[in-house]
């Protein structure tokens, strides 16, 4: 394919792509203060997952969503604050959207902590009115969640690099110093509070200094930020190598014929419902 990015597309070539499938990854995205990267750091990462995870399950990709529930970065002159609700709202026209267009088995994805709080909630919403089940996946969970493998927080930075590379951004990553220093988050003492709940969902706060979201490595010179690149975008590729996808987007179509048998026996489930009248 010439490309598999949506709005880059035809409309001849998504019609005659969906001949043969019916696949979509949205990367759901921020703008939002994240040291000495640019604003839509998370964005850009989400986005390039999404790309690399199109690629390996004969996919689309529908990128441009960077403004969502930002968090406790709204204290940054720099972040966009979308609230949560409007979020849920938005993010549900386009997956109605993309289901009337042909896309069934759709797949969202984000790097933004909070990106749960908007996805979820419209993912079960998106079934009980549909009967179509969609996916969320929080690449936030899989990364960190490795990070140890992937080389610690230095690794994770070389991510972010490695993503604007994927996306042909590169240059769009400034040769900047100062933001590296890793000191305690002026937040810290409501550590415990912040643990009780599923990632920025316990309590509503704001950050009380810039750095404290996030501290990024100095990229002094081309060479640092190529290197940065190169090792970013490796990791990128495996990552999306143990996401599996052709499993995925095909468990996503078995479950909605799961989904169907239990609809006739269960006509009262709001699916089934929301079906016949």
């Amino acid at each position: 394919m010439r490309t598999r990015i949506l709005g880059k597309m035809l409309n001849s070539e998504v019609q005659d792509y969906l001949k043969r499938n019916d696949i979509i990854i949205v990367p759901v995205g921020t703008t939002e203060m994240h040291g000495g990267l640019p604003l839509d750091c998370e964005t850009v990462l989400s986005e390039a997952l999404a790309l690399k995870m199109a690629e390996a399950c004969d996919g689309l990709c529908l990128t441009g969503l960077p403004y969502f529930y930002a968090g406790a970065t709204a204290s940054g002159r720099g972040t966009v604050q979308v609230t949560v609700r409007q979020g849920i709202d938005y993010l549900g026209a386009i997956a109605r959207s993309l289901l009337r267009l042909g896309f069934k088995r759709q797949v969202y994805i984000s790097f933004h902590g909070p990106a749960h709080m908007t996805i979820c909630p419209m993912v079960r919403d998106f079934y009980d009115e549909t009967g179509v089940p969609i996916l969320y996946m929080d690449s936030v969970m899989k990364i960190l969640g490795n990070i140890s493998a992937l080389g610690g927080m230095e690794g994770l930075n070389d991510i972010f690099v490695g993503a604007y590379k994927v996306m042909n951004r590169l240059e769009d990553v400034p040769l900047v110093t100062g933001y590296s220093d890793l000191v305690p988050q002026s937040c810290a003492p409501f550590d415990d509070l912040f643990a009780l709940g599923y990632q920025s969902a316990a309590v509503g706060y704001c950050f009380g200094e810039n750095q404290d979201h996030a501290p990024t490595p100095d990229i002094p010179d081309a060479q640092t930020r190529d290197r940065m690149a190169e090792n970013g975008e490796k990791v990128i590729d495996s990552l999306v190598a143990t996401m599996n996808m052709p499993h995925v987007v095909e468990q996503l179509r078995k479950l909605e014929q799961y989904g169907l048998e239990n609809e006739a026996k269960y006509p009262w489930m709001p699916a089934a419902w929301n079906r016949n009248h």
